[in-house]
């Protein structure tokens, strides 16, 4: 057998190594040698490594879990009506309805930004680690939010095919839910964009000095 430790050969029923002296067997080295331990002895010893990945919902701010839960109420709105079309001519009428993405095809833009801020939001609770970023968590957010609520707005003022006078289209609850959706996200996130912006903090404090 071969020593644990240096590697010389050991004699069967031998109390130490003739080349360094160690305990044998190795069980009598005791918790001290247990690191050199070959093969699959020292490998289940080893300590596993902490998981990089692990959620905690503590990790988001009052903003964040706000501007979240918007954006998702956002994301399923896109998928309800949003207009209802009804037509007439003669004795002949019809009436149906249409989602966003059917009504506007640029509403898909809103939809992978929802996907994208919703994807962002777990993944900083997920990951403790984040890349560095040019703006702020906050910034970034926000300007997500401002986008999906100036096409969310863009999407309501113009209804599809309303210059027909023999096609009536009106606003259904899905445009009403996505639009109040889209304004509470970005309420929420401009309001602490506002407050994290540099050299607020100063301002407050000389405005509270000067009164």
């Amino acid at each position: 057998m071969k020593c644990y430790q240096c590697g010389s050969d050991v004699a069967e029923g031998a109390a130490s190594c003739p080349g360094c002296g160690a305990l044998w067997p190795p069980a009598a080295a005791g918790p001290a040698a247990s690191p050199g331990l070959p093969g699959d002895a020292a490998t289940a010893q080893r300590p596993a490594p902490a998981l990089a990945f692990r959620f905690d919902a503590a990790r988001w701010t009052v903003a964040d879990r706000v501007a979240g839960g918007a954006t998702l109420v956002l994301f399923i709105s896109l998928f309800l009506p949003w207009f209802s079309v009804s037509a007439g001519f003669g004795n002949f009428t019809a009436s149906g309805s249409a989602d966003a993405l059917t009504a506007h095809g640029y509403l898909y833009f809103v939809l992978l930004l929802a996907l994208g801020m919703i994807g962002y939001l777990i993944a900083r609770a997920a990951l403790r680690d984040l890349p560095d970023l040019p703006v702020t968590h906050d910034q970034l957010l926000a300007g997500a939010a401002g986008v999906n609520l100036l096409l969310v707005l863009i999407a309501v003022i113009f209804k599809p095919g309303g210059g027909s006078s023999l096609v009536k289209v009106s606003w259904s609850f899905g445009a009403f839910i996505g639009l109040i959706a889209a304004i509470a996200a970005f309420a929420a996130l401009a309001r602490a964009a506002l407050r994290a912006r540099p050299g607020r903090g100063a301002q407050e404090l000389t405005r509270d000095s000067a009164g």
